[in-house]
């Protein structure tokens, strides 16, 4: 897949993940797509790793999109274990 492939599920899989782990979130458009594109090389290594398939096949591939997905929702739950945990101490 080419560069202009992997932005664009990066920025889809980002506001899906997004979608689906409601909150507030810091960082706009840039953080949620480089959430998504490095979920879908996480998802692809996973899907490697724990089940022996090569995940990430192309853009129409429904497998590509659910690691791209699967591997935002980690790291989107990571970042704000990470960030959301700084940002509440400030308001107490």
């Amino acid at each position: 897949m080419g560069i202009i492939a992997w932005i664009i599920i990066g920025l889809l899989a980002g506001a899906i993940a997004k979608a689906l782990m409601p909150g507030k979130d810091p960082g706009g458009i840039l953080v949620t797509m480089l959430i998504g594109i490095a979920g879908g090389l996480l998802g692809g290594w996973l899907g490697k790793v724990i089940f022996g398939v090569d995940s990430i096949d192309g853009f129409f591939n429904l497998s590509t999109w659910i690691a791209a997905i699967a591997g935002s929702l980690i790291l989107l739950l990571l970042y704000r274990l990470v960030t959301g945990n700084r940002h509440s101490h400030h308001h107490a």
